[in-house]
């Protein structure tokens, strides 16, 4: 039985989410993959589909809105893979009790604002020229190490190099 591996999207959803197939078709051989898109699980308009739009509603209720659903969705021990919001989404979760083995967070910048750290193993991952990273003092007081992409900003996980990168890692794991 392959190990679950559960997917959550950056703000954007599935409609701008082509460069996902860099990892699914990856990991899809050594995982039972699930794939959430952010804005189906917050409740999202996306009527009027600009960043400003979305982003406002996530940081008003959706986000919220969406580690409920995301919790009464799933159970069993998981491993997650989350981009941007998807990855404060998931920190919330668990933070919450989802049972989160592996948590796996590309450029989940929110998480900035997060003061309490939940259970799981955490593998976070920035581009080095991403201006809302969180502060090295920020992963000190949670004990964490980041991973750092050089030269590469926000979206750096669009980027078929990181995406193979953070892949391997994920398959290593569980060699």
């Amino acid at each position: 039985m392959q190990n679950r591996l559960i997917i959550i999207s950056d703000l954007w959803g599935t409609p701008k989410s082509d460069w996902l197939q860099l990892y699914i078709s990856v990991l899809e051989p050594h995982f039972d993959i699930k794939y959430y898109d952010s804005c189906k699980l917050a409740g999202i308009d996306t009527t009027n589909y600009s960043q400003e739009s979305l982003h406002q509603q996530f940081v008003k209720g959706g986000i919220d809105r969406a580690v409920r659903q995301l919790s009464r969705l799933e159970t069993g021990k998981l491993t997650i893979l989350a981009f941007s919001i998807g990855g404060t989404i998931a920190w919330k979760a668990g933070l919450l009790g989802l049972p989160i083995d592996n948590f796996y967070a590309i450029s989940a910048t929110r998480l900035r604002y997060e003061r309490t750290t939940p259970d799981m193993n955490i593998h976070l991952y920035y581009g080095q020229k991403d201006q809302y990273q969180p502060s090295q003092e920020w992963f000190d007081l949670h004990h964490l190490n980041k991973n750092i992409f050089a030269n590469e900003n926000h979206e750096c996980y669009k980027k078929p190099d990181c995406a193979q990168i953070i892949c391997n890692t994920i398959i290593d794991f569980f060699k």
